[in-house]
C-alpha cells in the first residue's frame, strides 16, 4: 500500500488532536452509558429474588441512583486529565507497584481498582481489537512508536480512567461487580465507535500506514518486540504478551503471568497490570480463558487479517455491502500438492523400522528427537513451497506448536509420535479456516487438548499397548484419511474420542462397580425427592393425617424411591409399596361405617408387614421400626374410632392410578443435599465401600464461581488431591447424569467419590488442583510466540 507520511511536527500535533477527538467522543458517550446502566438496575430491582438478594439490588439502584451524575462528572474528568498527563508513552510503566523511579508501595484499593480495570479493558478489547488494531498502526505511523503503556488510547488505561472515579464518587465496587456486564458490553460499544471515528479522522488527513507484513514483526528497542498487527507489545500486557527474552521463556512464565511485578522476567512482563492482576482474579480456569482471549486474539491478528487482507483487496474477498470476508485465500498450488505428498512419505517415514525401533526404546529421547527433526524439516519444505509471507507465517507458527507440543516430556515417547503426524493436517485446516487461530474451541485443538490432556498422567509403562493407545492411533489414522475435510473430521473424531474416554476410565471393574453404585446413589436421591413432589400433590386435597402425611414424605418416599432402583419403577415389589401407599392413607381416614372398620381390621396385618418390609428396605429394624409402626399404628386407631367423613374411595382410586405410573408424570426435580458414606453406599446396594475415599458434603460455604468450576472440568484431566492430609495424583474419570458426585482414580488403585459442593469446597481451598490450568495447544500457542518474539525474522525465512 503506498504511504503518506506527514511531516514529524505535523504528524504529532495531528496525533495529539486525534487523541483529543477520541477522549471527547468517549466523554460525550458517557451520558449513554450511564442511562443504560440505570435501565439495567431499575430491572435488576424488579427480578424476582430472594428477599436478601432484592435488598441488595434495590440498595444497588438507590446508591446508583445518588452517585450517577458525580461518577459521570468524574470520568470525564478523569479521561481529560490523561491527556494532559501523557508524556513518553514509551516508557511509562503502568504496572501495580511499578513505578519509573523504582519500586512503589500501592493500597489494596488501588491493587483491586487496577484488577477490574484489566478485566474491563480485556472484554473491550475482545470487542473492538481489530478497530484498535488499526488506531496503533495510525499512532505507529505518525510517532514513530505504538500507543505506550499509559495511552488512553489502550482499552485497560481508558477503564481505569472510568474505575478510579465510580470509586471515589461514592459508588462500592461490589456494585461495579454487578454492573459489569452491561458497562463492558456498552463500554465496549462505545469504544469501537470512537475507535473507527478515529481512523477515518487520520485517513481524512491522509495517513496512509504501512501494512507490510515485516514492517509489523520488526523489532523495536530494548529485549521486547513489537507485537505484529496490533497487539500491545509482549511485556505491555500480561494477559496478551508472553515473555521474550533472546533465551526464551519459561515453562512457569507461559503458565498464567503470575510472576510478581519486579521480580524477575523483562520488564515488560512485569509492568503489565493486566496479566498478573487480572490472573489473580476469578477461578483458575476463567483466569486461563482470559489469558487465551488475548493470546489468540494476538496470533488470529499476526497471521489472518493480513491474508484476510490482501485476499478482499482482490475483490475475491467481498461479501455483499463491500464488506471483509472470513475466508482467506485457498493454499499456492505448490504449497497443496506438498502437502499431499508429505502425506505419503510421512506414513513411509512412522513405518520404517528405524523410527519404528526408537519408538519401543522407551527409555531414551531419540525417536522424538528424530521426529522434531522431521517437524521442521516438514517445516522448511513446506515454507519454500508457500507463495506468500501469510502461508509461511502460517506454516511456521503450526510447526513451533507442534515443536512444543513433542517436547513435553510427559507425554510418552510412542504417544508423541502419534501427535507429530497431526502436524500436516492441523497444518491443513490452519491454512483454510482462520478461525483456528482465533477460537479456542477450534475441534482441532480441542481434539489435542483432550488426548494430550488424557495421556499427562500416564507413564511409559501404562500405555503401552493399551486401548487409550489404541485409539489415538485410530484417530490420527482417520484424520490422515481424509485430509480434504478440514474441521469435520475433527469434530467426528473428537465426538468419538469422547465417547471412548467415558468408557475407557470406567473400565476397570472396580471403578465401574464404585461407579454404578454412586450413579445408583444419585437417581434414588433424584426419585425420593420426586416421590415426595408427587405425594404432595396427590395429598393436598385430602383429609390426611399430620402422621401419616409425615410418613410417606419423608421416609416411604425413600423406601418407593430406592426399591424402584434396585428393582425397577414397575417390579412387583416397588408395585406393592406403591399400593401400601394408598392402603395407608385409606387406612387412616375416618370409618364411620362397620363395614368399613371390618375391612381395616381385616388387611391391617398385611399392610403392617409390607410397611415393615419397606423400612427393612432403608435399613431401618429393631427400635427404630418399632417406633415408626407404634405411631402408625395409633394413628390408625385414631382414625378407627373417628365418626367423620371418610376420603371418596374415587379420590383413593384415583390415587393408586397415579401412583401406578406415577414415573410417566414426574417432573425434572431439582437433586439437593444427600446422604453419602461409605457406610451408606454399603447399606444401599451391600457391596464393600472401604476401598472408597469419600467426601460427602459438610456444610461448607460454597460461592456459585467455585460451582461453576466444578461443573467444568473435564473427565480425563490430572489433579492433585489433598484429601485427610495425604497427597494423591488422581484422574478425573467420572461423574454422576446429574454431576452431583464426581469419581477420581489414582494409578495405585485407590478411589475417591466426592459431592459437587465438598469438591468446589476442595477447589476454592487448593485441596484438588488441577496439574495443568492450561490446555496444551495454548501452551504450544504460547511458546510459540516467544520464540517468534525473540526473532520476528523466522516467520518469513
Amino acid at each position: 500500500m503506498e504511504t503518506s507520511t506527514p511531516p514529524q511536527s505535523n504528524a504529532r500535533r495531528l496525533a495529539r488532536l486525534g487523541r483529543q477527538r477520541f477522549v471527547e467522543g468517549l466523554s460525550a458517550g458517557l451520558p449513554g452509558l450511564d442511562a443504560e446502566l440505570q435501565e439495567f438496575t431499575a430491572h435488576l430491582m424488579g427480578l424476582t429474588a430472594t428477599q436478601r438478594v432484592m435488598q441488595e439490588r434495590r440498595d444497588l439502584w438507590m446508591r446508583y441512583q445518588q452517585f450517577h451524575a458525580a461518577w459521570v462528572a468524574g470520568a470525564a474528568r478523569a479521561l481529560g486529565d490523561a491527556l494532559s498527563s501523557l508524556a513518553s508513552t514509551r516508557s511509562a510503566a503502568l504496572s501495580v507497584g511499578l513505578s519509573v523511579g523504582g519500586l512503589e508501595l500501592l493500597s489494596d484499593d488501588v491493587v483491586e481498582n487496577r484488577i477490574l480495570a484489566s478485566r474491563i479493558g480485556l472484554s473491550v478489547g475482545e470487542q473492538a481489537g481489530a478497530a484498535f488494531d488499526a488506531v496503533r498502526q495510525h499512532i505507529q505511523h505518525l510517532e514513530g512508536e505504538e500507543p505506550g503503556e499509559r495511552d488512553i488510547l489502550r482499552p485497560e488505561v481508558l477503564a481505569l480512567r472510568l474505575v478510579d472515579p465510580w470509586v471515589a464518587s461514592g459508588l462500592l465496587r461490589s456494585d461495579l461487580q454487578a454492573l459489569l456486564e452491561p458497562l463492558q458490553r456498552g463500554l465496549g460499544a462505545l469504544v469501537l465507535s470512537r475507535y473507527q471515528d478515529l481512523v477515518a479522522f487520520f485517513e481524512q488527513h491522509g495517513v496512509r500506514p504501512d501494512s507490510d507484513l515485516r514492517s509489523r514483526v520488526r523489532r523495536t528497542g530494548g529485549s521486547t518486540v513489537q507485537a505484529p498487527l496490533g497487539g500491545p507489545s509482549p511485556g505491555a500486557d500480561g494477559a496478551r504478551g508472553i515473555s521474550s527474552g533472546a533465551g526464551g521463556s519459561s515453562r512457569e512464565g507461559l503458565r498464567g503471568g503470575s510472576q510478581p511485578a519486579g521480580q524477575g522476567g523483562p520488564p515488560g512482563a512485569a509492568a503489565g497490570f493486566a496479566g498478573t492482576q487480572a490472573a489473580a482474579y476469578g477461578t483458575p480456569m476463567a483466569r486461563a480463558r482470559q489469558r487465551a482471549q488475548g493470546v489468540m486474539g494476538r496470533l488470529h491478528r499476526m497471521l489472518v487479517q493480513p491474508a484476510v487482507a490482501a485476499f478482499s483487496a482482490s475483490g475475491a474477498g467481498r461479501m455483499p455491502g463491500g464488506a471483509p470476508a472470513t475466508a482467506v485465500a485457498p493454499a499456492s498450488a505448490a504449497l497443496q500438492q506438498a502437502l499431499a505428498a508429505q502425506r505419503l512419505e510421512a506414513d513411509s517415514f512412522y513405518r520404517s523400522s528405524e523410527v519404528a525401533t526408537l519408538v519401543m526404546d522407551y527409555h531414551s529421547p531419540a525417536a522424538v528427537v528424530q521426529v522434531v527433526g522431521a517437524v521442521r524439516e516438514r517445516a522448511a519444505e513446506f515454507k519454500a513451497k508457500a507463495s506468500t509471507p501469510g502461508e509461511k507465517a502460517i506454516i511456521e507458527v503450526v510447526a513451533l506448536m507442534f515443536q512444543s507440543i513433542l517436547s513435553e516430556d510427559r507425554i510418552p515417547p510412542a504417544m508423541r509420535v502419534w501427535f507429530a503426524r497431526l502436524q500436516v493436517p492441523v497444518l491443513r485446516v490452519a491454512l483454510a479456516e482462520p478461525e483456528f487461530f482465533s477460537d479456542v474451541a477450534h475441534p482441532a485443538r480441542q481434539l489435542i487438548d483432550r488426548m494430550g490432556g488424557v495421556v499427562l498422567g500416564f507413564d511409559t509403562a501404562a500405555i503401552q499397548g493399551s486401548a487409550l493407545e489404541a485409539e489415538v492411533r485410530r484417530v490420527v489414522q482417520v484424520i490422515e484419511q481424509y485430509p480434504e475435510t478440514g474441521q469435520r473430521v475433527f469434530q467426528l473424531v473428537l465426538a468419538e474420542f469422547e465417547s471412548f474416554l467415558s468408557r475407557f476410565l470406567t473400565a476397570p471393574q472396580a471403578t465401574s462397580r464404585i461407579v454404578t453404585v454412586a450413579q445408583q446413589v444419585e437417581q434414588k436421591e433424584t426419585m425420593a425427592i420426586q416421590y415426595t413432589i408427587e405425594l404432595r400433590n396427590l395429598l393436598r386435597d385430602m383429609p390426611v393425617r399430620e402422621e401419616i402425611r409425615n410418613f410417606l414424605f419423608k421416609t416411604w418416599a425413600e423406601v418407593l424411591a430406592l426399591s424402584a432402583v434396585r428393582s425397577g419403577a414397575q417390579h412387583a415389589d416397588t408395585a406393592a409399596f406403591k399400593r401400601a401407599a394408598t392402603d395407608l392413607v385409606w387406612a387412616a381416614s375416618a370409618k364411620p361405617q362397620r363395614a368399613e372398620r371390618a375391612q381395616v381390621i381385616q388387611s391391617l396385618p398385611a399392610l403392617l408387614q409390607r410397611l415393615r418390609q419397606g423400612l427393612a428396605l432403608l435399613g431401618v429394624t429393631g427400635a427404630p421400626q418399632d417406633a415408626h409402626i407404634k405411631v402408625l399404628t395409633d394413628t390408625l386407631a385414631d382414625a378407627f374410632l373417628s365418626r367423620t367423613a371418610s376420603i371418596p374411595q374415587a379420590h383413593i382410586d384415583a390415587m393408586a392410578r397415579r401412583l401406578d405410573h406415577l414415573e410417566d408424570y414426574m417432573s425434572d426435580a431439582t437433586l439437593g443435599e444427600m446422604p453419602l458414606d461409605a457406610d451408606y453406599l454399603e447399606m444401599m446396594l451391600g457391596i464393600d465401600a472401604s476401598s472408597i475415599h469419600v467426601a460427602a458434603d459438610n456444610g461448607t460455604a460454597v460461592d456459585d464461581a467455585a460451582l461453576e468450576w466444578a461443573g467444568e472440568l473435564q473427565l480425563g484431566d490430572w489433579f492433585t488431591l489433598d484429601h485427610n492430609g495425604a497427597s494423591a495424583q488422581v484422574q478425573y474419570a467420572w461423574h454422576s447424569e446429574r454431576r452431583q458426585l464426581h469419581f477420581f482414580a489414582a494409578p495405585d488403585g485407590t478411589s475417591y467419590l466426592l459431592q459437587l459442593r465438598r469438591m468446589a469446597a476442595y477447589l476454592r481451598a487448593g485441596l484438588l488442583v488441577p496439574q495443568e490450568e492450561e490446555a496444551l495447544t495454548m501452551r504450544a500457542t504460547r511458546e510459540a510466540l516467544a520464540k517468534i518474539d525473540a526473532n520476528p525474522e523466522r516467520l518469513l525465512g
